[in-house]
């Protein structure tokens, strides 16, 4: 069997006790972002699989952009990262 060297650490537990691996994270040449997908990213980030650096460069996203899901994500959870919810999510 190869492992492949990663940066960082091959897995780490989330806080309800699943295992997240960097297999759990979205592919590099992901163009089409599902709130599973973002969801996924800030976990990675926020639990210490990713930094945010690399997320940022490996999925091209902006500060903004990943900040905004970080927000998003703490104000009012996973589902406000869908796109169909952005109107009922939105700050005045």
């Amino acid at each position: 069997m190869f492992l492949r060297k990663v940066e960082g650490p091959r897995a780490v537990t989330l806080p309800n006790g699943l295992v997240m691996t960097q297999a759990d994270l979205p592919d590099p040449k992901t163009r089409r972002w599902v709130a599973s997908r973002k969801a996924a990213v800030v976990r990675g980030v926020l639990y210490g699989l990713i930094s945010q650096a690399d997320a940022l460069i490996r999925y091209g996203l902006s500060v903004e952009e990943f900040h905004g899901w970080v927000a998003a994500v703490a104000d009012h959870g996973e589902d406000a990262l869908k796109a169909t919810a952005l109107k009922k999510y939105r700050q005045s």
